[in-house]
């Protein structure tokens, strides 16, 4: 089976091309396009070069095309990319400005270039159906709970790997095939003791999930992309009073508050140097007092959302990093980890120091399991788009 997984900005597009057979995954091309203004020559640029590097003998050599869809209104999970899914999207494409439109286009362009060829969206948000429903939820007017307005979560693909990898590197196969079942048969019990796993997916965008026994408990992002952990440039939490309280003083719009804070907040606005932590890094080794607090903010805001999800989940039993800041910056590892060594948890500093790929950062004497887990969302696409056509009436 051959599934293409398409990853679409709203000026660019990465593929990856993936072969699942008989229980073997192989990687067989990637690529992308950078400022695109007409998708549909772009895709098919994409399927005549897999074509020509024997990839592909054509589009009926292709079983389906997977998108990482982020946020539908009234929809969620792994499902057909259709008309269904386009109005979804279309119907939360303000609280995800940046992701829907680019994806709804993304679609419709397949469509038309490829209509023979299946197309299976896996929303974000998926990975988060079955938290319970007071963290679901805000305490907002029931009007409100009607328009939409909850909890949903982000990064539901990365998080949902390290709820596998997690469980398979700890030894807990029971929990891992939980999880790669998980989207078709939706069953979230698990006999004997539980596996509790804090997931910090730690990049440009940033997000910090509870996973109990492979499912997730809560998420720090919420009704939003928006929310929760500082991002590159967007503001994460913020008390909702705060645009009021600026609209009024400051004479600002709506329009204006929300471009400054997605676009000149988080890691950015705190900094005033960048929304690339390498940049604010290097700022603050050079003694940037703003820049060395936009870092300890970002540890601040990690450590506040993984100990809640501790808490609910009655302690943990192993802490993942994945993302690009997750994966490559060992000194963040250590001070989101500092000082829990009567909790059971002690890092190995010269593994820590080390570690670029997968691999095991905690002290033998650790009780806590620390691990860094590079990202993989694409091929959890891929897996979940391969078990939805496996799952279809023949």
């Amino acid at each position: 089976m051959k599934i293409l997984v398409a990853n679409l900005g709203s000026t660019s597009f990465k593929y990856r091309l993936y072969q699942l057979e008989d229980g073997a995954e192989r990687l067989l091309a990637k690529g992308g396009y950078e400022r695109v203004e007409d998708f549909a020559p772009v895709i098919e640029d994409c399927l005549a070069t897999l074509e020509k590097d024997g990839h592909l003998t054509g589009e009926g050599d292709l079983d389906a095309v997977g998108f990482k869809t982020v946020l539908g209104k009234d929809l969620s999970g792994c499902v057909e990319a259709d008309d269904k899914v386009l109005a979804a999207l279309e119907g939360f494409k303000e609280v995800a400005p940046a992701h829907n439109p680019a994806y709804a286009n993304g679609i419709r362009m397949f469509a038309q270039v490829m209509p023979s060829v299946t197309r299976v969206a896996l929303f974000e948000t998926a990975f988060y159906q079955w938290v319970p429903k007071p963290s679901s939820i805000y305490s907002v007017p029931q009007s409100w709970h009607d328009a939409g307005v909850r909890r949903y979560g982000f990064h539901g693909a990365s998080h949902k790997f390290i709820a596998e990898r997690s469980a398979q590197l700890i030894g807990r196969e029971d929990v891992a095939a939980k999880v790669q079942a998980l989207y078709q048969k939706g069953d979230t019990a698990i006999d004997g003791k539980p596996l509790r796993v804090i997931s910090c997916h730690l990049g440009g965008s940033s997000s910090v999930t509870g996973i109990k026994n492979g499912v997730a408990i809560g998420a720090s992002m919420g009704f939003s992309p928006q929310s929760g952990l500082p991002q590159n440039n967007r503001v994460g939490d913020l008390d909702s009073m705060a645009v009021p309280y600026m609209m009024k003083t400051q004479g600002l719009s709506v329009e204006e508050c929300e471009r400054q804070l997605t676009k000149e907040g988080g890691l950015l606005g705190i900094s005033g140097v960048s929304n690339d932590l390498r940049d604010v890094l290097e700022a603050a080794e050079g003694g940037n007092d703003r820049a060395q607090l936009a870092i300890d903010h970002l540890v601040d805001s990690i450590r506040h959302w993984a100990g809640s999800f501790v808490f609910k989940m009655g302690g943990f039993d192993a802490i993942c990093f994945t993302g690009g800041i997750g994966e490559n910056n060992a000194a963040l590892r250590a001070a989101v980890c500092a000082g829990l060594e009567e909790f059971g948890l002690t890092l190995d500093p010269a593994a820590n120091a080390a570690t670029r790929d997968e691999g095991d950062i905690s002290a033998a004497s650790s009780r806590i399991k620390a691990y860094v887990i590079p990202a993989n969302e694409e091929l959890v696409i891929a897996r979940e788009v391969s078990r939805f056509l496996a799952a279809q009436p023949v």
